[in-house]
């Protein structure tokens, strides 16, 4: 199936299926992939209001109803598959008869695209990049179920880095019957197909393994190992030929990443990891020897394939065909035939392992010319006694021949005892008691296996080995877990790096202001520093937003008192030490402020210019009994305005009687001022 979360529409406007609700609660969008099997689409679960991607079988397939009840099957097998490296798979359904599953959606590109764009990358990158999904077939492979189409397309990558495979399960429900579709075509991408899958259409976890080893190599090298004009000249390389070491195309790679390629895929099925979790193992190993920097011949050794090479050539045999061939009348030493490889046998013991051709007993014997013969004497009966005596010997010496192709084929080879999850103590000791050497190889995380015991041996548990031969103990350093780093005070972009260097995730990052950390640096972490987390956890950080702004506000007009209690709360300081006289501000209210609005930060300083109301002056005295036009001059002098009126006893005389307000009176500047005539 390909699936690129970005592909975008395909067709959307005239697809039948977009717009369509299934099964009630599944509210069809646009397509997004389009594979031969079905097409995936975006959608609403309107049930719980949530984007997911829907499946479905092409109408075709989904047709056939045991194809449709090996598909539910598979379906739920995958459901149960729960791990962060897997697409989800929430829902399985068939409406009308469209056979359908709702899964989650991983908004993002594909590993294809990151192929596309960075490859070839470095042996680190390349690794990390391909952990999750081994890890992801690790636990599939537990659960007793294959993928059987690993390839870059269906390896998601979020927005977030989140790296996901989907479709478990797909091409394994359709494998329950046969191994090809109904156009005979088969089931995986060529590019990425076992040879066991192309000989005789039947596989196990190992064909994952094989298709993983040929994405490291594409991720190394930029190239698909094997290429062709057509896909069948692809299948045919993948039997016939080796994937090439990534250092042909990339020098200057290590030994042990081009041996790590070469056992993922070999094409002699028992020399692969027997599945995920044992590659697991491997790609643990090699990421620590690429972390430390340091050639490892010791790994390299360990992970190369056994491949025994007789008369120059390769080929791949079993035990049982060695024994054919050594009961096969031979007609040259077995070490001169093609090169043969047994479970258990070396090449040093077949290569001098050689079979004379036998005599048949019926061979005919030169008989003596002349008269003794003619006389039907002693000839004839020395035919007849040899005769019996030839065919004795032949069985003996076919008899020893078997015997010594047995012994040197297989009973000197004793079955490797398990010593797996024993302390590396028992484990030894265990060894050591049935005769073989014991040594440690490079320790490995585990999170199956408690600290200190033993995770893999190599040999293989149960492979046939000699007497005295050396095992090598894989130990488990327990749970990967690393230390949360000390976060605080550190920039959003270096926190984050930080994590990602320590194995950890980037979780949920929230921003909070804050007084004393700069805007942008790290606050405080969820988990806090220190604490121990497994690999691939998230940790929640907390990002400083910078002082948190206060708003001002106007407070102009309003009194002096409200603004300072306001601003003060809000964790402002005032100045209020100036004071105006204003004609239009009462007393005690704002005249003007400083800043006029906007927002400051905390302890910053509001500055308050207050009314002391208009400004006061006496009115004067020495008016009463004065003429109204000396009283008008000597009051307009001081600011004031005049109005003259007619007291109640006016005679005419245009004299002073009184004046209001008063003398003496305080008034405002430029006040009124009413002089009443006598």
């Amino acid at each position: 199936m390909e699936q690129s979360p970005r592909s975008g529409s395909v067709g959307a406007s005239s697809d039948p299926l977009t717009g369509r609700l299934l099964d009630g609660r599944y509210r069809v969008g646009r397509r997004i992939a389009r594979g031969g099997m079905a097409g995936v689409y975006e959608a609403v679960d309107v049930r719980l209001d949530r984007l997911v991607a829907v499946k479905i079988m092409h109408a075709g397939l989904g047709d056939d109803a045991q194809f449709a009840a090996r598909f539910v099957r598979e379906a739920r097998a995958a459901a149960r598959l729960t791990h962060p490296h897997v697409v989800s798979v929430y829902d399985q359904g068939a409406d009308d008869g469209t056979v359908f599953l709702a899964m989650e959606l991983v908004p993002g590109h594909t590993l294809r695209d990151v192929i596309s764009q960075r490859a070839p990358m470095p042996p680190a990158q390349a690794l990390a990049l391909l952990e999750p999904v081994v890890s992801a077939l690790a636990a599939a492979h537990r659960a007793g179920l294959m993928h059987r189409d690993v390839k870059p397309e269906n390896v998601l990558i979020s927005e977030d880095g989140q790296v996901k495979v989907a479709d478990f399960g797909l091409a394994k429900a359709i494998s329950a019957e046969t191994q090809h579709t109904a156009t005979g075509v088969l089931i995986g991408t060529v590019s990425y197909v076992a040879p066991e899958l192309v000989v005789d259409g039947s596989g196990d976890a190992r064909a994952d393994v094989y298709a993983v080893g040929v994405i490291l190599h594409e991720l190394l090298t930029g190239q698909k190992p094997h290429q062709g004009e057509s896909p069948i000249q692809v299948a045919y390389k993948h039997v016939h030929e080796d994937v090439p070491p990534p250092s042909r195309l990339v020098p200057g790679l290590p030994a042990y990443v081009d041996a790590l390629v070469a056992r993922a895929t070999a094409r002699d099925v028992t020399q692969r990891p027997s599945d995920a979790g044992v590659l697991l193992r491997h790609l643990h190993r090699v990421q620590q020897a690429l972390r430390e920097g340091v050639d490892d011949p010791g790994l390299t050794q360990d992970l190369t394939p056994l491949v025994a090479a007789l008369g120059g050539t390769e080929e791949i045999v079993g035990v049982e065909e060695i024994r054919d061939r050594l009961h096969e009348p031979q007609t040259m030493p077995l070490a001169t035939r093609p090169p043969a490889r047994a479970e258990g046998l070396s090449a040093s013991d077949v290569e001098h392992t050689t079979v004379a051709p036998l005599a048949p007993p019926y061979a005919p014997v030169p008989t003596p010319a002349g008269p003794a013969a003619s006389a039907g004497g002693a000839a004839p009966r020395r035919r007849r006694r040899r005769g019996p005596l030839l065919l004795v010997l032949a069985v003996v010496l076919a008899l020893a021949v078997a015997g010594g192709a047995y012994w040197f084929g297989y009973a000197r080879y004793a079955s490797l005892p398990s010593v797996l999850d024993l302390t590396q103590a028992q484990a030894t000791a265990r060894l050591e008691a049935a005769g073989y050497r014991v040594q440690t190889g490079a320790a490995v995380y585990s999170d199956d296996v408690a600290r200190g015991h033993v995770v893999s041996t190599d040999p293989d548990p149960g492979s046939r080995v000699l007497d005295g031969a050396t095992v090598t103990l894989v130990i488990s350093r327990g749970v990967e877990q690393y230390p949360v780093p000390d976060l605080a005070g550190r920039t959003r972009d270096d926190a984050e790096q930080a994590l990602r260097d320590t194995r950890l995730e980037v979780g949920l990052v929230t921003g909070r202001y804050s007084e004393t950390v700069p805007q942008g640096q790290v606050i405080s972490s969820d988990p806090k520093a220190g604490t121990e987390l497994r690999r691939g956890v998230s940790v929640d950080l907390v990002v400083s937003k910078g002082r948190q702004p206060i708003r001002v506000g106007s407070w102009v007009g309003k009194p002096a008192d409200d603004a300072q209690r306001a601003l003060e709360a809000r964790g402002l300081r005032v100045d209020r030490g100036q004071q105006q006289f204003s004609d239009t501000v009462p007393a005690g209210s704002v005249i003007s402020q400083s800043p006029r609005g906007g927002t400051l930060f905390r302890g910053d300083t509001v500055t308050l210019v207050v009314s002391r109301g208009p400004e006061l002056v006496k009115v004067p005295g020495g008016l009463i009994g004065s003429g109204v036009d000396a009283a008008r001059s000597a009051l307009e002098a001081q600011g004031f305005k005049v109005k003259v009126a007619r007291s109640g006893a006016y005679i005419g005389l245009q004299y002073v009687l009184r004046t209001s307000p008063g003398s003496g009176d305080q008034v405002p500047k430029g006040s009124t001022i009413t002089l009443f005539l006598v």
